[in-house]
């Protein structure tokens, strides 16, 4: 990964996530307040869900929270399995074993999924159910891992589960980090009542390593504007090459999807912001076909790209180059006018889209730690 270290350096410039200013400042003032807010609350949580992406399971924990987390009853919820690779997503359910942590991949928006993490909540809160009136639970994580529509489907669940008195206030779901800005609580169960904190999501203050903040970056955590989308689709680019994930794109050009016709005569207009999750309609049969060939082209270009290119991409000026030539192979995937103004911008954001929405295929940045076997 020399090449890669290399071109975070030398390729994207001078980067500083901090919260005094420098490069880049990206510590919005009411994450300070939130944090202090979280701190004073988890002191009388019986229980803590901590919700992580599961494409970067370590990139995504608060590290100024974990001190207080690990001393409380705690479930780490990898939610957004269905973007991560299932390959790898086993070996970090065994990661956190061997750290003798309890961790569960879930789907927010699968019923299925969340009666899982329920049961396990309730199993860790067992021996407390027996003594205690009322028990209190704590979603937290950082900004846009699903915090929000986790507590809605809890709601969803709790309504046919338990003789919940009160009309439940469902949580603001948004596709922006950020946009719980307050910590409210919803009562999900009675004898014992149980209730459960959704708190905003907060980042620490400053991230030492630039790759870091980059993976929350690239996952949404951070907002595009604060990093800018060329310099994450830089990165994203610059991690597809040193995998050598092009490369598994070679015989995708001619699939179709199953049972659905291909009109190749017909033109569509689809609008790739409409794959984002505040979409309320799902996308139609042209609309399927037009994403899913889209999708090809751009992995095509990339594979192309890289097997003309042929030569080190270990090496961080020949990665820098090749990611130039992607560049301009993704813009004419995308059909952007080759003098359109803010090209490389259009491009960006069309290429996050189609990563953050599972398009490009499931995908973990986070390299598994070496652990020991569990005695």
């Amino acid at each position: 990964m020399e090449g890669l270290k290399g071109f975070l350096k030398k390729g994207l410039g001078e980067m500083a996530f901090n919260a005094g200013g420098g490069a880049i400042n990206w510590f919005p003032g009411h994450m300070a307040a939130a944090t202090r807010a979280i701190r004073h609350r988890l002191k009388v949580a019986d229980l803590v869900i901590e919700v992580r992406d599961s494409r970067i399971p370590l990139s995504s924990a608060n590290a100024d929270l974990q001190p207080l987390l690990s001393v409380k009853r705690r479930v780490v919820a990898l939610n957004k399995k269905d973007l991560a690779n299932p390959n790898i997503m086993h070996k970090w359910v065994r990661y956190f074993e061997t750290c003798k942590q309890d961790c569960i991949p879930i789907n927010a928006h699968s019923k299925s999924s969340v009666n899982k993490l329920l049961e396990l909540v309730e199993f860790k809160l067992k021996e407390l159910i027996s003594r205690e009136p009322t028990l209190l639970v704590m979603v937290v994580g950082v900004p846009n891992v699903g915090k929000s529509a986790l507590i809605n489907s809890i709601h969803q669940i709790a309504q046919s589960r338990f003789p919940v008195q009160e009309k439940m206030k469902r949580a603001t779901v948004g596709p922006l980090p950020g946009v719980t800005q307050d910590i409210a609580g919803f009562k999900i169960a009675q004898k014992p009542s149980i209730y459960v904190l959704d708190t905003p999501g907060v980042l620490v203050p400053s991230i030492a390593n630039i790759e870091t903040g980059l993976k929350l970056a690239l996952a949404g955590s951070v907002k595009d504007s604060v990093v800018g989308e060329e310099r994450i689709a830089q990165y994203l680019l610059a991690v597809l090459n040193i995998r050598g994930t092009p490369l598994h794109w070679r015989h995708l050009k001619n699939r179709r999807i199953d049972g659905i016709e291909y009109d190749a005569e017909e033109k569509h207009e689809y609008n790739l912001k409409n794959l984002k999750p505040k979409r309320k309609n799902m996308p139609n049969r042209s609309d399927l076909v037009y994403v899913q060939d889209l999708v090809m082209d751009v992995q095509h270009a990339l594979y192309s790209t890289v097997t003309e290119y042929g030569r080190n991409v270990e090496d961080e000026n020949d990665l820098e180059d090749l990611i130039d030539k992607q560049f301009d192979a993704l813009q004419k995937a995308f059909k952007i006018p080759h003098k359109a103004s803010e090209a490389r911008l259009m491009v960006s954001k069309k290429f996050l889209t189609l990563f953050r929405t599972g398009k490009l295929g499931p995908f973990i940045l986070d390299d598994v730690p070496d652990v020991k076997p569990v005695s």
